[in-house]
């Protein structure tokens, strides 16, 4: 019972990933084919839809660093799949495993533009206050690592995380 209910929780973060990132991966193509000749001002001097590239990580840093971000990358996939394996089928996990939906759909999103174009394609611009331009995996990164803080301060309590470190043998299970 125990194994199928881990089964189906897999296959439903599966699912729910590929959409994510089918929504993401459509918006970017949306803003390559229709925004590169300018920008579409949805509200005038505060918000519009601007076209960029960007081959560094947010706000323009590490340019040109594909392979540590793609390093990156697959060690924060790693560690989300560890913590998948192991958290328990428990209810009181349903949010974690939801952030953890978001968080993965946010870093493939970004990683799929690295790998096949080279760089990431944003178009997000809140020009009211000039913030740097990004794209929805961005916005998936963001409210994963919002919510993440959120639930840890207020949700989870101490020990429900336990469970990820191993458990320490004592000396005498080194005598045996």
């Amino acid at each position: 019972m125990m194994k199928r209910k881990k089964g189906l929780q897999s296959v439903i973060f599966l699912i729910c990933c590929a959409f994510l990132i089918a929504l993401d991966q459509y918006t970017k193509y949306l803003a390559s084919a229709h925004l590169q000749t300018g920008p579409f001002v949805i509200l005038e001097g505060i918000f519009e839809f601007h076209y960029t590239i960007n081959r560094g990580a947010a706000f323009g840093i590490f340019q040109n660093q594909i392979v540590y971000f793609l390093i990156v990358t697959v060690l924060l996939l790693f560690l989300i799949g560890y913590t998948l394996w192991k958290m328990p089928s428990e209810k009181k996990y349903r949010p974690m495993r939801g952030i953890l939906i978001i968080l993965t759909a946010g870093a493939l999103g970004n990683m799929i533009d690295r790998l096949f174009l080279g760089y990431v394609i944003d178009f997000l611009y809140f020009k009211l206050i000039n913030f740097p331009i990004f794209n929805v995996a961005d916005c998936y990164v963001c409210i994963a690592a919002f919510l993440f803080f959120f639930a840890m301060m207020f949700y989870y309590k101490d020990g429900d995380f336990a469970f990820l470190i191993p458990a320490r043998r004592s000396r005498k299970d080194d005598c045996k």
